[in-house]
């Protein structure tokens, strides 16, 4: 399985060890701070071959790309980039969330194969470029779960959920104990929407016990963040006031165990559904919705709500 340049998704000398995509690299590089019976146990358990029928067809598609990169496949595919591709990732990821929102089961398989075409997309132009290629990445991310999950392939113990996030983050900081003075909020992406960026921050500050003593304390923020909206005078004050307001209803999700992105990307998609309602309605009413006094319109919405069941 040949890339335009000769070189193998899987790695050169690998295209025929599809069953085995997902063997660890712990027997050349080890897993730190976990014993010799961890790895062992893991060992054991990584070298199980996939299904047939899902290797096989993990094989095909690689090879589907790489034909597509090849010389006689196709122009568009052929010009990529990493940076080409960055819009597409970003766009597919969120189309996946949209069938999860919408529990469409027949379409998040379909959105979830697009993400994962992205993933293939990147290795093979990293292979090509002899960066890295899939095994790079399928070890990498195997390796890690191995590492941050003591609790089932070593001997750590843990009580309940919580505390597997616990021993995440810590096993995190011990990984990466070499970036010296590195604040442990610099490792969050930039380009994270904000709403999702601010809700990063504020968890890890709170795990490194920079938070309120109670949901109370935050909700009370917000209280006094409005205030200083109304009280502020001039529009560079009144924005960062209102900046500091929705870092505050940020933290209210966090503590209510809400993804504040999630809600208010659900609440968009309830508005837009219902706004298309009342549209629909008033055109079967044979009336304008653009002409409707503001009270027939609250009335509309109220029955468009009223007929969803939802408050």
């Amino acid at each position: 399985m040949e890339s335009p340049e000769g070189r193998s998704l899987f790695g050169r000398g690998l295209g025929v060890s599809h069953r085995y995509l997902f063997t660890p690299f712990l027997a050349r590089k080890g897993v730190r701070g976990m014993g010799e019976g961890v790895f062992h146990h893991h060992a054991i358990i990584a070298n199980r071959p996939m299904n047939d029928s899902t290797g096989e067809s993990f094989s095909n598609l690689v090879g589907l790309l790489a034909q597509l990169r090849g010389s006689n496949g196709c122009p568009w595919d052929q010009e990529q980039t990493h940076d080409s591709l960055k819009r597409y990732l970003l766009e597919e990821s969120y189309e996946v969330l949209e069938a999860i929102d919408q529990k469409d089961a027949a379409k998040l398989p379909e959105e979830l194969g697009d993400v994962l075409l992205q993933v293939l997309f990147h290795a093979q132009i990293a292979s090509e470029a002899s960066q890295f290629n899939i095994n790079d990445v399928t070890e990498s991310v195997r390796d890690k779960l191995v590492r941050r999950h003591p609790h089932v392939f070593g001997d750590a113990v843990v009580k309940d959920a919580r505390e597997v996030e616990a021993n995440w983050e810590q096993l995190k900081r011990q990984e990466r104990q070499d970036e010296d003075g590195a604040s442990l909020l610099g490792r969050i992406p930039k380009d994270t929407p904000a709403l999702a960026y601010s809700q990063l921050m504020q968890d890890r500050a709170s795990k490194a016990g920079f938070d309120w003593s109670n949901v109370e304390g935050v909700l009370e923020k917000v209280a006094e963040e409005v205030g200083e909206i109304q009280g502020a005078g001039s529009q560079e004050a009144r924005s960062r006031e209102f900046g500091d307001m929705l870092l505050a209803l940020v933290n209210v999700g966090r503590w209510l165990g809400i993804h504040t992105e999630d809600a208010l990307r659900q609440a968009n998609a309830r508005f837009a559904r219902r706004f298309a309602q009342m549209e629909r309605l008033a055109r079967e009413r044979g009336i304008s919705f653009a002409d409707l006094p503001l009270d027939e319109k609250e009335r509309l919405w109220q029955e468009v709500k009223a007929g969803e069941g939802a408050g």
